[in-house]
This record gives C-alpha cells, sequence and structure tokens, in this order.
C-alpha cells in the first residue's frame, strides 16, 4: 500500500470520527465547532486525493464527500435526535455509499459495469427500504404508545406493512440485477436465464 493512499484513508477516517464522538444534548456552540471541525477535515480529505489521477482520484473523492455528509447527518442527529434524524442518517449513509460504488463500477466496462451498478442500485434501494420501513414502524409505535390497545395492533400492522413493502422493493431491485447478468448471454440461454430469474423472485 503506497503512502499517498495511507494518507488519503486517514484523512477519511479522521472526517468519519468527526461526528461520531459528539455526545448527545450538545450545546449549540459544541455543535458550530464541530461543523467548523467537518468541514475542515473534509477540505484536508480533499486534498489527500490530489495524490490520485483518474477513477482512483474520483473514487477518493466519493468516499471523502460521504464521509462529509455522514458525518454531518450523524452531527445532527446527535444534536437533535429524533426518529427523523435517524432515519436521515440511513438514507445519507445508502445514498453515498451508492456514490462510492458507482465510481468503483468505473473501474470495469461492458456487462461487467452494468451489473456491478445493478448490485449497487440494488444495495440503495434496500438500505433506503429498511430504513423507510424503520422510520414507518416508529411513528406508529410512538402514536400507539399514547393510545389505546387498538392503537397498538395498528402500529404493529403498520410496521409489518412497511416490513413487506420493503421486501418487494429489494426484490425487485434484486430482479434487475438478475436480469442484468442475464445480458451477458444470447439466444435461447438469455432466455431461459431471464424466466428463470423471473420465477426465482416470483414475477
Amino acid at each position: 500500500m503506497n503512502t499517498p493512499y495511507i494518507t488519503a484513508i486517514l484523512a477519511i477516517t479522521a472526517l468519519s470520527f468527526s461526528a461520531g464522538a459528539m455526545a448527545e444534548n450538545m450545546s449549540h456552540g459544541e455543535y458550530k465547532a464541530s461543523e467548523k471541525r467537518i468541514e475542515a477535515d473534509y477540505k484536508s480529505a480533499k486534498k489527500s486525493c490530489d495524490a490520485f489521477a483518474h477513477n482512483a482520484k474520483d473514487i477518493c473523492m466519493a468516499e471523502a464527500k460521504r464521509a462529509e455528509k455522514v458525518a454531518r447527518a450523524e452531527l445532527k442527529a446527535s444534536y437533535k435526535p429524533s426518529n427523523k434524524t435517524s432515519y436521515e442518517v440511513s438514507v445519507t449513509k445508502a445514498k453515498t455509499d451508492y456514490a462510492v460504488a458507482k465510481e468503483k463500477c468505473d473501474d470495469s466496462a461492458g456487462n461487467v459495469k452494468d451489473v456491478c451498478v445493478q448490485e449497487a442500485k440494488a444495495a440503495l434501494v434496500g438500505a433506503e427500504s429498511d430504513a423507510k420501513a424503520r422510520l414507518k414502524a416508529s411513528k406508529a409505535n410512538v402514536s400507539a404508545r399514547q393510545e389505546s390497545a387498538e392503537a397498538h395492533m395498528k402500529a404493529r400492522e403498520t410496521g409489518n406493512e412497511a416490513r413487506h413493502e420493503a421486501a418487494d422493493e429489494k426484490r425487485e431491485a434484486e430482479l434487475s440485477v438478475a436480469e442484468e447478468k442475464c445480458n451477458a448471454l444470447a439466444g435461447d440461454t438469455k432466455e431461459a436465464c431471464m424466466k428463470e430469474a423471473k420465477m426465482h423472485f416470483g414475477k
């Protein structure tokens, strides 16, 4: 592993811990100071990426941006803890993981790259669907705690429905990955592959 790579990784790692070490219920002053640290760490991480070229630099920049966005989301969640800010952390991680994964896919070409992108999209859909299901279930449970036994039952139903929706969305994304892999084939073999994929994912 070369020195520039180690330097870049250390800079990005430092950025990742900028918000993670913050305690909940921080003061406004502490929050603003943490924001400045995140910004400074992000600038340092970006500068470290200058040691790379082409797609390696793009990946480094995407990873630095991911660390910065996640640090900001986690800082906000520490400053104002809630189901919503927790959800925003999960979604931010999912979207920035996707951005990094897409950059890494650029190292490939043709069907290999297409499959790589579809797999990255499937991971994004899965993570976002899970986060959305958790948020719906949390909101339903909060409402139920303030109401009757009937509300508790409805909250459980809402949570189950959200989890089923998330499972459906993930199946759709996984089917897209399987179909993209089939595109590397031709003729009857491709047709059989597509049919098997649809049967496997209940389509």
